[in-house]
């Protein structure tokens, strides 16, 4: 019973850090525009997809790289495309849009890589060398995952507090008008928090691609759970997501002893529509910190 139970908390925490990541990247785009990206969870699609095609001529790191690289132009193509020239849109038509962005990009992904279901080798060993961790078998690509989460909310903590570029995506988030009198390209810091966004969905769909695998459609799920998890953890606090992330992934993972695997689904929408009712701040956040930016 404790080896299963153990074994259910690494399958959760496993999943919980894509959502964390992908709920991250929800709130480095909020911060900075106030904007609510569902076309995040395509970024983890065009991230995995990518490194796969350019592996097949590519050692790995180089593959990897190139589709973070790639991943970031798109992220940065698509705020130039659809979004900069907006002024002062609502909220509602902002959600229209990046929903119709990641059909978009879900139908592109079709297109270039069909319906297959591809993944990346492990990074280091493979299944069979999995750690055994208290009586657990623990993938070692488990371990990079949790890695990979861990040094990325360590960088952008850095990033945003002690780099010039990150106090002043901050500034854009605290008064964006301000920040436009004191000489602050706002349009640029919401270029570049697309691009960032973007970078750190394609990090996570690389780092789980060998044990998710990764397909054309599986953006919108992961969107709507790290919408989840940016909404549970509370919406802009990115160190607040990734225990959400965890909270999430855990929740699913031990579902399936009391439900079918096909309802594990619909504990994040569950949560979602919970949150949204009692605590739309979620539980790290506040109430002044939930309202809605104007763009």
């Amino acid at each position: 019973m404790i080896e299963l139970f153990l074994q259910y908390l690494v399958a959760g925490l496993t999943y919980g850090t894509i959502y964390a990541i992908v709920g991250i990247g929800f709130n480095i785009i909020y911060n900075t525009t106030g904007i609510i990206n569902f076309a995040q969870g395509e970024f983890v699609m065009l991230g995995g997809m990518t490194a796969v095609s350019l592996y097949a001529f590519l050692p790995l790191p180089l593959a990897i790289l190139g589709a973070v690289i790639i991943t970031m132009a798109v992220g940065g193509l698509i705020e130039m495309v659809f979004i900069r020239w907006l002024v002062k849109p609502s909220v509602l038509r902002m959600i229209i849009i990046t929903i119709g962005i990641s059909i978009l990009v879900r139908e592109a992904g079709l297109v270039l890589w069909g319906e297959g279901v591809r993944s990346l080798p492990y990074f280091t060993g493979d299944e069979i060398s999995a750690l055994e961790l208290g009586g657990v078998r623990v993938s070692p690509q488990v371990i990079w995952s949790l890695g990979v989460c861990a040094v990325v909310v360590v960088l952008l903590n850095l990033f945003f507090k002690f780099t010039m570029l990150g106090r002043e995506m901050r500034a854009c988030a605290a008064n964006r008008d301000a920040a436009t009198l004191c000489g602050i390209p706002t349009r640029n810091m919401i270029t570049l928090s697309f691009v960032l966004s973007a970078g750190i969905g394609a990090l996570a769909g690389c780092v789980v691609s060998p044990i998710t695998q990764t397909q054309y459609a599986i953006g919108s799920g992961l969107a709507i759970k790290g919408f989840t998890v940016a909404i549970l953890g509370g919406l802009g606090n990115s160190m607040a997501a990734v225990a959400a992330g965890f909270i999430l992934g855990i929740l699913e993972s031990f579902s399936i002893w009391v439900m079918p695997t096909a309802y594990k689904d619909a504990i994040s929408i569950s949560i979602l529509l919970a949150m949204l009712f009692l605590r739309p701040s979620g539980l790290f956040g506040n109430r002044e910190a939930f309202k809605l930016k104007d763009f």
